[in-house]
């Protein structure tokens, strides 16, 4: 390739906060085409077929079988499974010419099991597993962050089906580490797994695989002393309390105008973790109302109660219809229809201050137990920094935020039983096949490699992905001897399958320099009239850990071998 014919522009200014979105723009890598929609330019290309490439030999290397699914289905298929109605407006639902329902794929569940329903109808046929590398459509209301979050996006998603849920475990594990391969060999080790929330995909198991930044969008909660990780939406909420020696008497105190949990807590001169507050939500399919009792500096985790509810929320809009008294609601005396829960948060302690279902009024020395009778606690809070790990029990846990680059759910039966994809077991019954599901998103993956691997003036590709292995650089094109060299190395590597990139261009060096930093080529050869002086070209590495001249007798073989030993 030449970087005189290469389609794109490359430039100095600033173009988005988010780094990864900021240097593939200038860069020339991407461009958008609508919100959340975006072209690839050759160099994004490139990577994007090598990233495919390890996806299926890792696939391929765990018995996979590469398939291809349709973009657009029959909503039939979604109607089976209950996914047509139950996920919200991210599904594109469109008719066809016929006036039949249709979706874009954003996911292959059910084309998965629809392939498969009818083939493998025997114990004989199991396990396997099949996958695909296809484009899907997410109509996704928060696109950021350039290939971070998008629309449209180039997916694998691969789908296991098993005759137990042993044989399940044992091929998750397998996939499990394959993916760590597969991290690796794209350049960003540091992923970590953490256990997650299946949310609109179903089963009870699932790990989300993620990179660490701080413009990541998925809060995670590590505790470093254990190796504890899950997402925050998955994570336990652990507080450990303490009765006080003293309990004091219940009593009503009045607050005047303060009704925030910030303004009681000032105003009675207490910590906000001895107030208990009230969260209210409406159920999203009837409005009926729920309230949450929490302590006042724990904050709710909405994707634990929707689960607990199995019920989408929204938080309420409207308190009068439910008789609760905004701003001093409190569960003694509590008259109400809504849902009452309380988080386990409150579970070990006395004497909180709480709501007085009375405007201007709050009680202190509320004790839950004798003041309300029996109590069933349940988890619903979000885990703190500082907070208890669930696996060590230290104080230990810290919040940091990632990009998830690829997840893996254990589905059990859910699809295959909404769909009726049954096989003969070998006692003659007949069963539903047990699935697993297993995604890495193509463009997200390579942005999330450009966000970890970059410095100031461009992306740092590691060798197995980047757009070309080697970068030269001729400085002087219009001087005959720098041309004839500059070409000559150009042609020795191509004869010897290195994927080389030449700036044949006339222009200063500060400008050529400028774009193959944008680039982000491993190797970068400079041949100029200072170089040939010394009978020499330069070698500098993209990651700047090389500086060296190299022989120009033999310099296409030796960059092979360089190529080759960073693969």
């Amino acid at each position: 390739m030449r970087v005189s014919q290469l389609l794109g522009e490359r430039y100095k200014e600033r173009a988005f906060e988010i780094e990864s979105q900021n240097l593939m723009t200038r860069g020339g890598y991407i461009k958008q085409v609508g919100n959340g929609i975006y072209s690839l330019f050759t160099p994004a290309k490139r990577i994007a077929r090598k990233i495919e490439n390890i996806l299926r030999e890792e696939m391929d290397a765990i018995g996979g079988q590469e398939v291809l699914f349709p973009v657009a289905m029959p909503a039939t298929i979604w109607q089976q499974s209950g996914r047509f109605d139950s996920i919200g407006s991210e599904l594109l639902r469109f008719k066809d010419r016929s006036g039949a329902d249709m979706v874009l794929g954003m996911t292959h569940e059910e084309a998965a099991v629809q392939l498969a329903t009818n083939v493998a109808g025997t114990y004989q046929k199991f396990p396997f597993m099949i996958y695909q590398i296809q484009t899907k459509f997410r109509d996704e209301p928060r696109a950021r962050g350039g290939l971070i979050r998008v629309r449209e996006f180039t997916m694998k998603d691969a789908y296991s089906f098993h005759t137990s849920y042993e044989d399940l475990q044992q091929y998750y594990e397998q996939c499990y580490k394959a993916y760590e391969r597969i991290f690796a060999r794209c350049g960003v080790p540091e992923v970590i797994a953490v256990k997650s929330d299946p949310g609109m995909m179903g089963g009870k198991i699932s790990h989300e695989f993620m990179l660490l930044t701080g413009i990541g969008e998925d809060t995670l909660v590590i505790c470093p002393q254990c190796g504890y990780r899950a997402n925050m939406e998955a994570a336990d909420c652990i507080v450990h309390e303490h009765l006080d020696a003293e309990e004091k008497p219940l009593e009503l105190v009045e607050t005047y105008q303060n009704k925030t949990i910030e303004e009681v807590a000032t105003f009675l001169n207490v910590s906000m973790d001895r107030l208990l507050k009230a969260v209210v939500y409406q159920r999203n399919e009837d409005d009926s109302y729920v309230v949450v009792f929490i302590r006042g500096d724990i904050e709710v985790n909405e994707t634990k109660l929707r689960n607990y509810l199995k019920a989408e929320v929204h938080p309420a809009v409207e308190l009068d219809a439910c008789d609760l008294c905004a701003g001093s609601i409190g569960p003694v005396d509590l008259h109400t229809k809504a849902t009452v829960l309380f988080d386990k948060t409150l579970q070990s302690r006395n004497n909180y201050v709480c709501g007085a279902n009375r405007d201007g009024f709050h009680r202190t020395g509320l004790n839950l137990t004798r003041d309300i009778g029996k109590v069933d606690f349940i988890d619903v809070g979000k885990a703190t920094d500082g907070g208890v790990c669930p696996s060590c029990g230290k104080h230990s846990i810290t919040i940091k935020n990632g990009i998830e680059v690829g997840n893996i759910f254990q589905l059990g039966t859910r699809y295959t039983e909404a769909m009726g994809m049954q096989y003969d077991a070998a006692d003659g019954s007949r069963q539903y096949p047990i699935m697993g599901c297993y995604g890495i998103g193509v463009g997200r993956l390579m942005a999330s490699v450009c966000e970890a691997k970059h410095d100031d003036y461009g992306p740092i590709w590691p060798m197995a992905i980047a757009p070309w292995q080697v970068h030269i650089c001729a400085l002087r094109a219009d001087d005959p001897q720098v041309k004839d060299k500059a070409e000559t190395l150009y042609s020795e590597l191509n004869r010897l399958g290195v994927e080389v990139i030449i700036d044949d261009r006339t222009v200063s060096a500060g400008f050529m320099f400028s774009d193959a930093d944008l680039l982000g080529v491993p190797l970068r050869v400079i041949i100029s009239p200072k170089t040939l002086a010394r009978n020499a070209f330069e070698l500098i590495s993209r990651d700047k850990t090389v500086k060296q001249d190299l022989a120009i007798e033999g310099a296409a073989a030796a960059l092979r071998d360089m190529v080759m030993e960073r693969m």
